[in-house]
């Protein structure tokens, strides 16, 4: 076209001036018009194109860094679903017999550390229920001395402890937390703690004598449900003086404690989380009370289950990634679901080491 246009203008321009006199200023405007659309018009807008230059175009990748890999710094191994206890509300039932042999499991601790573990904590069903607690206490001394971990813990209703225990493995444990719902025995009943004509009371008094002797920091996790929502534990609490109290509403797992397949049927336990806050607040005065609503709970937790997989529970139960025995850390826990900012807001990271604790036994 471009090339066209200076014959094309000289015909027009010949045309014009062999008209009579009375077309000339008729045809000047019909000129003007043509050279206008021809010269202007386009060129005004090539001009404002070349004017724009053109992005180049990105893929979602290059308009976001790839996620960082999680590192598992603080585990909770559930290596036995099998418990004595029957707590009505429990989210970790029996629903397996599986232990993995000792030096596999120890194989996945290392594995876990070589990731960045920091913090192991054993727990169940009953931890000290295999093999009479002498399995639980080979992996504590494994992963204090050898894997030589800032922190080692466990998670126990405590009726299976005996001081024989602390006497082999105490100086391996920097902290051993005791599950304590109710210091009313028949409240513990209700629940499920029962021990016959034992008190759980009493028993959770001797363990916190032990933790003394033998240098291990106290801890103690409560379950707030229908049948302790209404107590006032702030004394019991104070004289006993745990590092930390861990009080947890009570949380429904598809699968576990409610559903078809569940083996408790924790609805009754549930409280709202109204009554939750009212429970906290009678508690304020106790400085050690570490809360944790369901919201907090729910997806801030590495759970590794009895064949060391990682347990998801963002979608209210629990599904299994792969084994890290057989996939490696980094691929299993990609499945987790694992909420490491909610970690740190629920104060997931604390000063976990007896050590640094220093604590005045």
């Amino acid at each position: 076209m471009w090339v066209l246009t200076p014959a094309a203008f000289a015909g027009k321009l010949l045309s014009v001036f062999s008209l009579p006199l009375s077309s000339l200023w008729r045809s000047l405007v019909l000129l003007f018009c043509w050279l206008r659309a021809t010269f202007w018009l386009p060129g005004t807008k090539r001009s404002k194109k070349q004017l724009v230059p053109r992005e180049p175009d990105k893929t979602k990748e290059e308009e976001e860094d790839p996620p960082l890999p999680t590192t598992p710094t603080s585990v909770n191994y559930h290596f036995t679903r099998q418990c004595n206890y029957k707590c009505g509300f429990c989210f970790h039932t029996a629903k397996t017999s599986f232990v993995l042999p000792l030096e596999e499991a120890k194989r996945g601790l290392l594995l876990l550390k070589e990731a960045g573990m920091e913090k192991i904590n054993f727990s169940g069903g009953e931890p000290f229920i295999h093999d009479r607690g002498e399995y639980l206490g080979k992996l504590v001394k494994f992963c204090k001395a050898e894997l030589q971990l800032p922190s080692v813990s466990i998670v126990s209703n405590g009726s299976l402890i005996r001081e024989k225990w602390f006497q082999n493995y105490g100086e391996y444990l920097d902290i051993l937390a005791i599950s304590c719902d109710s210091f009313d025995e028949q409240v513990n009943v209700l629940i499920g703690r029962g021990q016959g004509k034992k008190s759980h009371v009493e028993n959770l008094q001797k363990l916190r004598t032990w933790c003394r002797n033998y240098k291990v920091a106290f801890k103690i996790n409560s379950v707030i449900n229908r049948f302790n929502v209404e107590e006032d534990m702030t004394e019991q609490i104070k004289a006993l003086n745990p590092v930390r109290w861990k009080v947890f509403q009570c949380l429904l797992i598809e699968g576990e404690n409610t559903g078809e397949d569940a083996l408790r049927e924790a609805e009754r336990f549930v409280i709202s989380d109204e009554e939750f806050e009212r429970f906290l607040e009678r508690h304020k005065e106790v400085s050690c009370l570490v809360p944790e609503s369901n919201q907090k709970m729910k997806d801030s937790y590495l759970i590794l289950d009895e064949y060391m997989r990682f347990l998801n529970c963002r979608k209210g139960r629990k599904d299994p990634s792969k084994s890290i025995l057989d996939v490696g850390v980094e691929e299993a826990i990609k499945f987790s679901g694992f909420d490491e900012k909610m970690f740190l807001k629920r104060g997931g990271k604390y000063i976990w080491s007896k050590t640094d604790l220093k604590l005045d036994w």
